[in-house]
């Protein structure tokens, strides 16, 4: 399966921000739930946000709502998350999935089983 591209990463202070993209050249992502997904060493990948087809629908982990926002940019083929107020917490490899399909319910949108295509992920470090 072709991986996904992330970029944006970086090292920051905490209360900066930051802003991811994911693309995907060869691969569309229309039609599709969007995710950013991120993980720690020895932990299991957590659901961070996603984003349905349209853009209208968004579904976010308690520990980033009100801090992250994710969007989509349909003619660019692109997924973008915004990470505003950064704490060290944040820190993690972030990872971006492409859904199996359209979705829009919480429970689809968390679970990491409903994407088959991810990315290699990039790095955001959080310094107090």
């Amino acid at each position: 399966q072709l991986p996904l591209e992330e970029s944006g990463g970086g090292s920051v202070q905490a209360g900066e921000s930051l802003r991811l993209s994911c693309s995907a050249p060869g691969l569309t992502f229309g039609g599709r739930t969007m995710a950013w997904f991120r993980q720690t060493p020895g932990k299991d990948r957590e659901f961070v946000a996603a984003v349905g087809w349209q853009g209208s629908i968004t579904h976010y982990s308690d520990s980033v709502k009100g801090r992250f926002a994710i969007s989509r940019d349909i003619g660019k083929n692109t997924v973008y998350l915004q990470m505003n107020n950064l704490k060290p917490e944040d820190t993690a490899s972030y990872h971006c999935g492409r859904g199996l399909k359209m979705f829009t319910t919480p429970q689809n949108m968390g679970a990491q089983d409903e994407y088959g295509n991810w990315g290699l992920g990039v790095l955001v470090t959080v310094s107090p």
